[in-house]
Order: C-alpha cells, then sequence, then structure tokens
C-alpha cells in the first residue's frame, strides 16, 4: 500500500511547526517544570513543590513591590505614547503625503542600533559633567539638571525606545478609517471634535489597541531603562527575574516569577483580542 503523504499545506507549515516547537514551545515547557521544581535546586522533571509560587504571594515578600514598579512603568508609557505618538501616526496617515516615508525612517532607524547602546548615549548626555552640564557651565549657566538615576528618567527612557512600536500600529488603525465617512460627516455638519470621537477614534481603535498592548508587553519586562538610566535605584520585575537566574541561582524562583508574568499577559493579551476585528484591521474585509 502507497505511503500517503500529509497535505501540501501541513508539509509546507512544517518548518514553522518545528522552529516553534524548538524555540517557543521546549523553552516554555522548561520554564513551568522548573517552577514547579525544589528552591535553590536543578531538580527539573524529579521534584513537585508550589513552595516557590508560594513565596511569590507571600505578604512578606517584597517581589511584589517589583511587578508593582514594572506595572506603573508599562501603564505610564502606554499612556503618554497614546498623547505623543496619535498626533505622528494621524500627520503620517493624512498629512505629510510624500514625506510619510521619510518621517518613517526617521522612526525605525534609531531601531538598527542597539538599544543598550541608545541608552548609554543618554547617560553620557546627562550625567554629571556630561554633554548637557558641561555645554551649560561652559555657556555661564549653573549646569544641567540632576535628573539621571531617576524613575523619571527610566520613564522617558521607556518612551523614546518604545514609541516606534506604539506608532505604526496605530498608523494603520488610522489608515483603515475611510475618508469617505469623514467627509461625509463633515458634510452632515459634524465639527472636527464629533468627527474625531465618533468616526476616527472608534474604526482606528483597533490599531490603537495593538499599539497599546505591544507597549505595555515591551515595557513591563523591561529591564535595560531600569538599569542603565535608572542606576539600579528602583528594581522591576525584569531584573528580579534576571537576578534569580544569576545572581541567586534561584532557577525555581526565577522560572515561577516567568510564569506568573507570562500568564498576566496572557491573559491581557486574550482579553484585547476578543475585542479586536482583526479581518478588518488587516483588508479582509
Amino acid at each position: 500500500m502507497a505511503l500517503r503523504l500529509p497535505a501540501a499545506g501541513t508539509r509546507a507549515a512544517l518548518p514553522v511547526a518545528l522552529l516553534l516547537l524548538a524555540g517557543f514551545v521546549a523553552p516554555l515547557v522548561a520554564i513551568i517544570a522548573y517552577s514547579f521544581a525544589t528552591p535553590r535546586s536543578f531538580d527539573v522533571f524529579s521534584s513537585f513543590t508550589l513552595e516557590n509560587y508560594a513565596g511569590i504571594f507571600d505578604t512578606s515578600n517584597t517581589v511584589w513591590l517589583s511587578f508593582l514598579w514594572s506595572g506603573l512603568f508599562a501603564v505610564a508609557t502606554v499612556a503618554l505614547l497614546a498623547v505623543f505618538a496619535y498626533p505622528i501616526a494621524y500627520g503620517m496617515d493624512r498629512l505629510f503625503g510624500r514625506w510619510s516615508s521619510l518621517v518613517s525612517v526617521l522612526f525605525v532607524f534609531p531601531l538598527f542600533v542597539s538599544e543598550n547602546v541608545r541608552l548609554y548615549g543618554w547617560v553620557l548626555f546627562f550625567i554629571k559633567n556630561g554633554v548637557l552640564d558641561g555645554s551649560l557651565k561652559a555657556a555661564g549657566f549653573g549646569g544641567g539638571p540632576d535628573i539621571l538615576f531617576t524613575p523619571a528618567m527610566i520613564l522617558a527612557g521607556m518612551v523614546y525606545t518604545y514609541l516606534p512600536f506604539m506608532l505604526f500600529p496605530m498608523t494603520l488603525g488610522l489608515a483603515m478609517v475611510p475618508k469617505d465617512l469623514v467627509d461625509a460627516a463633515r458634510d452632515l455638519g459634524a465639527s472636527r471634535l464629533q468627527i474625531w470621537r465618533e468616526v476616527e477614534l472608534p474604526l482606528a481603535m483597533p490599531g490603537i489597541l495593538i499599539g497599546m498592548l505591544l507597549t505595555f508587553v515591551l515595557g513591563i519586562g523591561a529591564v535595560a531603562e531600569a538599569k542603565i538610566l535608572g542606576g539600579q535605584s528602583v528594581i522591576v520585575i525584569a531584573h528580579d527575574i534576571e537576578i534569580a537566574f544569576t545572581y541567586s541561582q534561584n532557577w525555581p524562583l526565577g522560572s515561577a516569577l516567568a510564569v506568573v508574568i507570562t500568564l498576566f499577559i496572557g491573559v491581557l493579551t486574550l482579553a484585547v483580542f476578543g475585542k479586536l476585528d482583526l479581518d478588518r484591521l488587516l483588508g479582509r474585509r
């Protein structure tokens, strides 16, 4: 009897499936298994305990403070970028015309430079006797503001780093707004505020929500900004996970923290995508 081969679609998807199994599913299974291992051991798959999760949710543990800082930074970054990126996205879609491509390149170009290199550039610019402080002193002023290694500086670095991840989904969402609807609303006597509130914003919301979700996920896992611009004055949850896997050599605790964060982000992602019309956003209808 002839061997029956899988369908062409299955064969075409096989390389991607193998890549996901090796690069995503296998590490995720290992992390979940380690989270149930004995604390400060490597007894993965040979022991089972909830001690790591109990330690995380213990009221005497301060890890919740790191999670709170990460959440606050992520929410503040999303809120600020929603305000800053919307006018730019609107200009790229409606106003800039032939200059839109150049504006896009200007926002994409920093992504070709390592994030750490860019953040250390900020340190050199704002540090005492650095570029800003030294230039102001040379000009006869009292020097630059002492804002480095503060929570405000961490937030500023996150806003700068994650601007493209909010901007481009938001631009895509605005591009999905039919121009005919805007013209019709204007012809019917709607004010500019009414057009924005009743037509543009609801129709562009899928792209805006995707930008917010992407920015939030990246923000809650951010660590470089807190370490470089914050000088570790604030410990975020990603830094706690890094410490657990490196200096503390407590892989089970680090895995449990990673699982908790993954579950939190997964539930949030499912909730957001449950409210999105991806077919319309992708132009399928």
